[in-house]
């Protein structure tokens, strides 16, 4: 095994034992053998629809597969081994009606018929595999590899709200079939990185047109932290048409919803936040899952990404849907989700009723576009000194108390935005206003960062200059390949000066980083207060 995809991965080097995440060595693997089919599958993707052949079904299949490979979604080693078998067979139907190069031996293995077999050829395809790569085009690859799974997950978000874009597609098998090109070096890579954060931006704004085309606009709501006396439900990950089938499903059935996690923005949005039982907000990031989960009295549905291992305090009480998997926790397909609501009315539920403090989110581009003009005059007049962006990946390792400290010490006289799960460092903090403008703007989730660029932008324009020319500063944190594609869409963009934390990605090697340092300033985080000494003088 040798994995390090993740922040998070063993001693900032790579996790060769068992996975930090709880990612077993046959379970990665299968994702490595999995990633190897859907290479080959690329190859002969590319070659049929330069044949004009297309078929949807095997384009949707891939960006689902390349899902599951991410970070904390699935760890049932048996889903992966029919996934790898028709990964094959699609690669094979495609062969079938067009001419590909078959030399490479991704386009023509057969994957074993027993998840024993499979593993073994997995050990054989993994990263490492290769040891006469070159290391600096190895973390190009990788990088690349990263940002395309990140793509993925964006780009299967929002067809399942029916928005899809074939060129989406069709960059997906480009790049993967371009990792198996040994003629291409570092220049093409780079070029590859950038162009899938640029195809990212697309997947983005889909997924920002289905979630707003669906549920409307978010708008400024305060959410209680606080529960209400009844039996629950507890919706974690990204997915908000789940969450709508369950508030859907159990009206009338005496049981309030919760969010966790990243489900927080989706208090803002007017179709969901119609529903009278859904009531408030449980918890913090999803690294906190074993702890929290533990303690809530009712049924916690986990969709999307990111799960944990369950504890044996509540296994019985957890279920997984879509592609997010553990094994021997219960797996609900959807979209009838009646075995989490019988769970529910089967447990205790909360005995009383316990105010907690509320907290504000639905701060999408809508809303703060909506004052753009106060925002502006707020600018002009100096009120608004600056802006800051803090948001991305929470995670367990240490360093991230930072971006607390950070925010905690940023003058008065600035505005932090913030999206994803980062937010959970600093979310319940009381930060004021300007005049009446929040300190404190909760953009939404990391799949709401086309909300973020968008802003930018407008800033941008209505101040007649470039987003590097704003008094914005990114400060971002990351943990999965969500946030690796989203930082190649922030380059893509020409975005300088960002700094990252709270480490930099074990896979890049200082070559690479040096061309990241050149080419976009890109730097580690420091600490709060040399970091803002260094960004407000």
């Amino acid at each position: 095994m040798f994995c390090y995809q993740c922040e998070q991965t063993a001693k900032g080097e790579g996790c060769t034992k068992i996975g930090v995440c709880g990612k077993t060595p046959d379970t990665a693997a299968l994702q490595d053998l999995l990633m190897y089919t859907l290479k080959g599958l690329s190859v002969a993707a590319v070659a049929a629809g330069q044949a004009g052949v297309r078929n949807a079904a095997i384009d949707r299949f891939t960006s689902k597969a390349i899902f599951s490979t991410l970070t904390n979604v699935d760890f049932d080693p048996d889903r992966f081994v029919p996934m790898i078998q028709q990964a094959a067979a699609y690669r094979d139907e495609l062969l079938a009606k067009a001419q590909a190069d078959t030399s490479h031996p991704a386009v023509t293995f057969k994957p074993a018929a027993t998840r024993d077999e499979q593993v073994a050829q997995g050990e054989g395809v993994g990263v490492r595999s290769n040891p006469d790569v070159n290391p600096d085009i190895l973390s190009l690859q990788e990088l690349l590899t990263y940002g395309i799974k990140g793509l993925a997950a964006y780009a299967d978000h929002a067809a399942i709200l029916g928005q899809e874009d074939d060129a989406i597609y069709t960059f997906i098998y480009e790049a993967l079939a371009a990792t198996l090109d040994p003629a291409n070096g570092v220049n093409e890579y780079v070029g590859l990185a950038l162009k899938c954060g640029e195809v990212n931006l697309r997947a983005m704004e889909l997924l920002d047109a289905g979630n707003t085309g669906t549920y409307g606009h978010p708008v400024p709501t305060k959410v209680p932290l606080g529960v209400r006396q009844g039996k629950a439900i507890l919706v974690s990950g990204h997915d908000l048409k789940d969450l709508e089938e369950i508030l859907k499903q159990t009206e009338g059935k005496g049981l309030n919803v919760y969010t966790h996690g990243e489900m927080l923005p989706c208090h803002g949005y007017p179709e969901l936040k119609k529903y009278g039982h859904f009531y408030g907000h449980y918890g913090t990031a999803w690294q906190n899952q074993a702890k929290e989960f533990a303690a809530f009295p009712g049924a916690i549905l986990m969709t999307t990404n990111c799960i944990q291992k369950p504890t044996e305090a509540y296994k019985d009480n957890i279920f997984t849907t879509g592609l997010v998997g553990w094994p021997g926790v219960q797996h609900v397909p959807g979209p009838d989700f009646t075995p989490v609501i019988d769970k529910a009315l089967a447990m205790p539920g909360f005995t009383a009723d316990s105010n907690g403090k509320e907290i504000m989110t639905g701060f999408g581009r809508n809303a703060v576009m909506g004052v753009a003009g106060q925002v502006i005059e707020a600018v002009k007049s100096k009120a608004i000194r600056h802006f800051f962006l803090v948001g991305g990946c929470d995670g367990a390792k240490s360093g991230r108390n930072y971006y607390t400290e950070l925010v905690e010490k940023i003058p008065s006289d600035c505005v932090v935005l913030t999206l994803a799960c980062g937010k959970f460092r600093f979310f319940d903090k009381d930060l004021g206003d300007i005049g009446g403008i929040p300190r404190l703007l909760d953009i939404g989730q990391c799949n709401d960062a086309y909300s973020a660029v968008q802003i930018a932008v407008a800033l941008a324009g209505a101040f007649e200059c470039g987003v590097n020319d704003l008094p914005l500063s990114m400060v971002l944190s990351w943990y999965e390949q969500k946030a690796c594609v989203i930082l190649l869409s922030l380059l893509h963009l020409g975005i300088k000066d960002i700094r990252l934390g709270p480490s930099l990605p074990a896979f890049i090697t200082p070559n690479v980083l040096n061309v990241l340092v050149e080419n976009f300033n890109i730097m580690p985080i420091g600490t709060a207060d040399e970091d803002l000494q260094a960004i407000l003088g």
